[in-house]
């Protein structure tokens, strides 16, 4: 499935990630500046999480509790060296917690990620609008 989107449009695109996502695990692709930290904002809003949300570049993971007492991880990988600092970090743990997770840079570690995640692929068009897959 595929919605291209502006900025003024990020909230019906996250609920339309909502909608059509099969798995708590989303894999964001896309290049630097495409949106990913702030889709990743957006949708958290929409599961709830009155907190304010940013991107873990240095911590790799952030924490966040909705008002339905829903557990939501954001992971940002774009800084590890090695899947093995993923690994030794507990990544499997997060992933088996039934939690939501949201992974920036996922191909950093893709031998760790489960086969039951969704994968969404960002891109930016000539006209600055955003063009989004969801596989």
């Amino acid at each position: 499935m595929k919605r291209t989107y502006q900025l003024s449009e990020i909230s019906e695109t996250a609920k339309w990630i909502l909608h059509n996502c099969n798995s708590r695990v989303l894999l964001f692709y896309g290049p630097m500046g495409s949106g990913k930290t702030t889709l990743i904002k957006e949708i958290s809003k929409q599961l709830g999480v009155d907190d304010v949300t940013s991107s873990p570049t240095f911590s790799l993971v952030n924490e966040y509790h909705s008002i339905n007492e829903e557990t939501l991880y954001h992971f940002d990988f774009y800084r590890i060296n090695s899947e093995e600092e993923a690994y030794d970090m507990g990544i499997e743990e997060y992933f088996d917690s039934e939690a939501w997770c949201f992974i920036e840079w996922p191909d950093k570690v893709e031998n760790l990620l489960p086969l039951e995640s969704v994968v969404i692929k960002l891109s930016i068009n000539q006209d600055n609008t955003r063009t989004i897959e969801i596989n």
